[in-house]
Order: C-alpha cells, then structure tokens, then sequence
C-alpha cells in the first residue's frame, strides 16, 4: 500500500513538472519580444506613409475652404457657364468634403479582401499608390481647372484612408512580437493625430493655405510617402498571413527570422507562428457574419470603432474654437486654445505605445471612457447655464481638455488594434474592415447630423456622445476580455459563446 503511494506520489511529481516545463517552453523568448532594426523600420515607415497623410488629408481642408469655394465657383462659371447661389455652392463644398468619407467606408469594405488576398504588406503598399494618385490629382486640378479632379482626389484618398485603418493595424500586428503587439498596433492612431496637426500646420495661409498655393497644400504630403514607400522592397510580409493564409512555412520562417533580427529557434518558430492557424475556417464576410463563436469579438470592434466618433472628438474639434469664444475669451486666445489642444491630443497620444506594453487593455479602456462621458455631461451642463455662473466659462474649457487627455489613453488608440487581438489570423481581416466600416459610417453620420441637432439642442446636443461613452464603459465592464499578452487562440475562446460569455 506504501510503494503505490510513493508511486503515485512520483508519477504526479513527473507530470508536475512536465507541466512547468511545457509552460516555461512556450514563453516566447525575452530576445524575440525585443525591438529590432527591421521591426522599427516597418512600424514608423508603414506609418507615416499612410496613417500620417490620411490624418494630412483631413485636418488640411478646414484653412483655405473659403479659397477653394471661391475657385469652384470661378471654374464652373469659366468651364460651363453656371453661377452657383450659395446653397448650391455650399452643397458642391459638402460634396468635396463628404466623399472623403465615402471613400474609407468604400476602402474600408474593401480591405479585407484585399488584404487576405494580396497579403498585409501589399495592401499597405497600395495605400501608398492610391494616396500618390491623389496627390496628383490634387495638384493638376487648380492647374486644369477642373473640379471633377478635387472630388477625384478626394475619393482615392477617401479610399486609401479606409484601407490604412482597416490594414495598417492587422500588419503591425501581425509582425510584432506578442509583448509588443499594443505598441505596434497603436502606431495607427498616433499617426491620424500626428497627420492632422500637421495638415493644419501646412495649411496655415502664411504658409500653403492661401488662395494661390491650396493646392499645393492639399498635396504636399506625397513627398513624405515617396520617401517612406520608395525602399519599399525591404518592407517584411506578415509571417501570420504567409503560414495561416497563403500557407508557406517556409516563407513564414524567414520573414520570422529577419523580423527578429536573424535569432530565432524552431520552438519560437513553433510558439508564434504555428498558432496562428486557425481552428475556423471563417475568412468571408458571410463565413464571419454566420458563425456565432465570432459575435460577441465582432460586435466589440464595431462598436468600439463606432463609438470612436460617436464620442464627440471630432465635434470638439471642428467646434472648439466657437466654444472657447463663447466661454468668454478673446479671438486670438481662442485660436490658441484650439492650438493647444490640438497640441495635448498630439502629446497624449504618442504616450499610446508606452501605456499599451505596460498596462492592460481593460482598465485603460473602462477608465477612458467613463471619464470621457463625465466630462462631455460636464461640459455640456456648464455651457448650457454658462451665462448663470461666473466660472462655468473656465470649467468649459477644463472638461475640454481633460475630455481629449482622457480620450487619448483609451477609447481613442484601443479600437484601432483591439481587433487584431480578438480575432486569429483567417477572421481578422473581415473584422477589421467591419470595424474600419463602422468608423467611416459614424464620422459620416456625426457630419450630417451634428449642426441640426446643435441647432435643435444646444448645448445638450452633447448627450448622445456621453451616452455612447458610457455604453463603451458597459461593454467593456461586462464582454471585453483581457488581451494584453494573450495569444488570439485563447481569447477566441473566452468570448466563443457570444453574450453569454463569462469573460
């Protein structure tokens, strides 16, 4: 009786400590999550070849508008003999501007099969070309006169945006090691921002945005993507998509191998790349909208990606100027309000890769948004009796600052990547253009709907984006696991039963 015992006593020893073992093996080496040459070169260069001129393309049309307005009108009556009124012009402006967001939601639509069929670096690739195209586009339209060429333009860059959203994140990645994935996937976002201050930089009028140089405002940034894109032969492929996708170990190893900086065991081989083939099938819109194990991930993307700009950030901005006059300050000072806090969305956002390798994805995100829908309430409170309370006009201009600091951290960076760790290597492109889609789509209906319900509303007109941070905070509460440091495997499966799933 004593010697099974001790037998059993050894046997359970033995698989004790097969069990430590296999789990110390399957760490992924402290070398691989490391920073390499290659890795850094394909993250800043991916970036400010597409995310930095698609944030350019939107903040550089706000300057010289009025010069742009008066050239459209001047052409149509040169080339076809027509005399806009103003509600005639002001719908040909809405037109110029509106298409953009046609075509990301377009692009959007697009990216996943794009990318699942070209490949993660191809589809990059092609965003640089389609914003080149543009830029051309751009800078022969004042020279030939032809407004069809501006809404030309603006479509491709349209369409190049909605690629870099749905692509740019799944690439960085998908080539990150597991430690860095947060850091690389929120390059993205740091990119759009970083993009738009610099498009209203260059479209200042004492710089580009003047009535003779719009146009080389407009397409001045094809200079930083020619220089980002032209060693484009050294850019790696995805190692996930060649092994999972296209299927090619072999191709999979060396891109692997070059990516971590030429150290690399077949164990490591085996820990990062092999599981990235997926138990599901599911690679088609209608494959990833059928299966049910796919839901609860997919619902998350789209409404987070949703609720970005449903969260008020673009309506802070486009009005923040109106704001700060209104809360009693001078013309001037409100000019460099807006500049700072365009300046603190810039800073807070570059702070995006260190918070994502330090700090888990759930309480960054349940912090940021319920701090966004306190202060939006806040905000739109204050404005509504600002002419009652004394200090209200200073509050404003508080809750809009803390609003941006707090968006920054969270509900800004996080939806862009989050898809990339929700879903494995097959369903994630499908699911990153959804999400991308949902984006475009809201950033359409806040530009449509915004100036009615602020016509309507007021100050409340705010609510509704309080109210769509707070439904952030409730789903992330309740159905976001935590992802950070988590192979996709393994979060499929927390999240495989849809709302019923204990995460």
């Amino acid at each position: 009786m004593a010697e099974s015992n001790e037998l059993q006593i050894l046997n359970e020893a033995k698989y004790f400590k097969g069990t430590c073992e296999k789990r110390v093996e399957s760490l992924p080496d402290k070398h691989n999550g490391q920073w390499t040459a290659l890795l850094i070169f394909a993250g800043y260069c991916s970036t400010l070849g597409t995310a930095v001129p698609a944030g350019y393309c939107i903040g550089v049309m706000n300057s010289p508008g009025e010069f742009m307005r008066a050239w459209s009108n001047r052409t149509l009556e040169l080339r076809y003999n027509v005399q806009l009124s103003k509600t005639n012009l002001d719908l040909l402006w809405s037109a110029v501007i509106s298409i953009f967001l046609v075509g990301g939601a377009v692009g959007s639509f697009a990216g996943a099969i794009v990318a699942n069929k070209y490949g993660r670096k191809r589809c990059v690739l092609i965003c640089g070309c389609l914003f080149c195209i543009g830029a051309v586009c751009f800078f022969c339209c004042r020279v030939l006169n032809s407004i069809e060429m501006l809404i030309l333009g603006r479509f491709v860059v349209g369409l190049a945006a909605g690629l870099t959203t749905s692509s740019l994140p799944m690439y960085l990645s998908e080539v990150a090691p597991l430690e860095l994935r947060g850091s690389l996937g929120v390059f993205c976002a740091v990119g759009l921002t970083a993009g738009v201050v610099v498009g209203q930089v260059f479209s200042l009028r004492t710089v580009f945005g003047n009535e003779s140089q719009w146009h080389i405002a407009l397409s001045l940034y094809v200079v930083l993507v020619v220089v980002c894109f032209a060693p484009c032969f050294l850019y790696p492929e995805s190692p996930k998509w060649l092994y999972a996708v296209k299927g090619d170990r072999e191709e999979a190893h060396a891109q692997l191998m070059r990516l971590r900086g030429g150290n690399l065991k077949e164990d490591d081989f085996a820990n990062e790349i092999c599981s990235a083939e997926d138990e599901e099938d599911a690679c088609g819109y209608c494959d990833v909208l059928k299966d049910k194990r796919l839901l609860l991930p997919l619902v998350i993307v789209c409404v987070y990606q949703g609720g970005q700009q449903l969260s008020g950030i673009n309506a802070i901005f486009y009005y923040s100027v109106s704001i700060f006059r209104r809360a009693g300050v001078s013309d001037q000072a409100a000019e460099w309000a807006n500049l700072g806090a365009g300046s603190l969305n810039l800073a807070t956002s570059l702070l995006g890769p260190f918070l994502m390798a330090r700090v888990n994805r759930r309480p960054l995100m349940l912090i940021s948004s319920l701090l966004c829908s306190i202060f939006l309430l806040s905000f739109a409170l204050m404005l509504n009796f600002i002419d009652d309370v004394a200090w209200f006009g200073p509050g404003c201009i508080a809750c809009i600052f803390l609003y941006i600091f707090s968006f920054q951290f969270g509900v800004g960076p996080i939806p862009f990547f989050i898809g990339s760790e929700l879903f494995q290597v097959s369903p994630r492109p499908v699911a990153m253009s959804l999400g991308s889609l949902s984006s475009w789509c809201c950033n359409f209906a806040v530009g449509m709907a915004f100036p009615t319900l602020q016509n309507l509303w007021g100050p409340f007109s705010f609510l509704p984006f309080s109210i769509t941070c707070f439904t952030i905070f409730l789903l992330t509460k309740f159905y976001l696991p935590e992802t950070r440091g988590r192979n996709p495997i393994d979060v499929a499966h927390l999240v495989s039963q849809g709302f019923r799933s204990n995460v």
